[in-house]
């Protein structure tokens, strides 16, 4: 079980972030992560503790931008290394992902897209999200159609969110929560009301 949380607002994202994974820490808490868009770049920074651990050691919660991404992770596939660690980003660095759940199918994807040139720098299957991504929005440009066509190659149980480079955010899930928290100038997607609860108590259960 892992902790996955998204934002767009007008206010910092990576300070509100931090704290909504602090929040969600019962379920999972062996590496976490952040990352965020600016200036049409993607910024991240992760790392192997407890939220706190890693916000002392990185300063997660300085990172710039008003959209961002955040995880904490309590492995299921590969060790508990920093770059095991969520967020993962794409080959191209243009497209990051957060993921709770288990893609059974992620041994014959990776395989797939390995043919195809990509190249994986960890040892778990959520980077294949990333990279699906990255190929399926080259092919359309287009963020709904991307998450689309990843959806429907990919089995198993899964939640995630993906930030892309030009500052849009998407997510999906299936068998797995995620619930949408809605503010006045502030959207959030997480794995738990507690990701959001001090900004909102409106909240969408997809």
């Amino acid at each position: 079980m892992c902790s996955i949380i998204g934002y767009s607002g007008n206010e910092i994202a990576a300070p509100i972030i931090v704290k909504g994974l602090k929040r969600m820490e019962y379920r999972g808490y062996d590496s976490v992560g952040v990352a965020t868009e600016s200036d049409n770049a993607i910024e991240l920074k992760k790392g192997i503790g407890k939220v706190s651990e890693v916000n002392s050691k990185v300063e997660l919660d300085k990172l710039p931008g008003k959209i961002g991404i955040g995880h904490t992770r309590w492995a299921t596939h590969g060790k508990v290394t920093d770059l095991n660690a969520h967020p993962h980003p794409s080959n191209s660095g243009k497209i990051a992902i957060v993921h709770n759940g288990i893609i059974e199918n992620f041994e014959e994807l990776k395989k797939q897209l390995e043919e195809e040139g990509y190249n994986f720098k960890s040892e778990t299957d959520s980077e294949i999200i990333a990279n699906l991504l990255q190929k399926n929005y080259e092919d359309t440009k287009n963020v709904k159609e991307t998450i689309m066509k990843t959806v429907s190659v990919i089995k198993g149980h899964y939640a995630f969110v993906a930030m892309f480079e030009n500052g849009q955010i998407a997510a999906a899930r299936f068998h797995e929560p995620l619930i949408v928290g809605v503010g006045q100038e502030n959207i959030f997607l997480s794995s738990d009301v507690l990701g959001f609860i001090e900004y909102t108590d409106n909240a969408i259960y997809i």
